[in-house]
C-alpha cells in the first residue's frame, strides 16, 4: 500500500510547495499567498491540529483519507471568511486548543470511528482555525491569495500527517507508534489548555 501511495503524496507535496515558492517574492510585504501559507505552518497549535487531521484520516483509511481533510479545509475557509468579516465567534483560542487535545486523543484511541462523526468533529474545529486565520489577516493583505495560502498550507500539513502514518505502518510497531504520537499531541493540547 505504501509504495503506491508514496509517489502521489510526494507529487501533491511538490504541487503545494511550488506555488508558495513561486509567489514568495510577489506578496508586496508578505500579505498574500506566502503569508497565508506560513500562518498554519508556523503556529504550533495550528500545526498539530492540521497534522492530526491528516494522521487521523490515514489511520481511518478508506474514504476518510480524502473526505476528512477536505472537509476541514472547506469549513476552515468558511471560518476564515467569518474572521475577515468580523462575525463574532466565542472562545477562539479555547476551540483551537481543544482541537489539538481531541484530535490527539482520537489518534491515541486508535479505533475506527464513523467517518461522518469525524467529519462533523473536524468541521467544528475547522471553524475556529479558519476564524483565527481570517481575523489575523493583515488589513492590507490580498484576501483571495491569503486564503489560498492558508488553505494550501493546511493541505500540505494534512499530507504530511497522512505520509507519516503510511510510513509508520511499514514498521513492525507502526500502529502503536501512531497512537503514541496521538498521545503526545493530546499532551500538548492539555498544555495549551492549561495556558488559557
Amino acid at each position: 500500500m505504501f509504495p503506491r501511495l508514496s509517489l502521489p503524496l510526494m507529487t501533491l507535496l511538490v504541487a503545494f510547495f511550488t506555488p508558495a515558492m513561486a509567489l514568495a517574492h510577489s506578496d508586496m510585504g508578505g500579505t498574500g499567498f506566502s503569508a497565508g501559507f506560513s500562518h498554519p505552518v508556523l503556529g504550533l497549535d495550528h500545526l498539530l491540529a492540521m497534522l492530526s487531521v491528516g494522521m487521523l484520516s490515514a489511520q481511518m483509511g478508506g474514504r476518510a483519507l480524502l473526505s476528512v481533510p477536505l472537509t476541514f479545509v472547506v469549513v476552515m475557509l468558511v471560518g476564515g471568511v467569518m474572521g475577515m468579516m468580523g462575525i463574532p465567534l466565542f472562545s477562539i483560542e479555547l476551540g483551537i486548543s481543544l482541537s489539538v487535545l481531541v484530535l490527539g486523543v482520537a489518534i491515541a484511541f486508535g479505533r475506527r470511528l464513523p467517518t461522518v462523526l469525524v467529519m462533523v468533529g473536524v468541521s467544528f474545529f475547522a471553524v475556529f482555525h479558519g476564524y483565527a486565520h481570517g481575523q489575523e489577516m493583515p488589513s492590507i493583505a490580498q484576501p483571495v491569495l491569503y486564503a489560498l495560502g492558508f488553505a494550501a498550507g493546511t493541505g500540505v500539513i494534512h499530507l504530511v500527517g497522512v505520509f507519516m502514518v503510511q510510513l509508520f505502518k511499514q514498521l513492525k510497531q507502526g500502529r502503536a507508534l501512531v497512537r503514541y504520537c496521538g498521545a503526545g499531541i493530546a499532551g500538548v493540547g492539555i498544555y495549551l489548555l492549561s495556558g488559557l
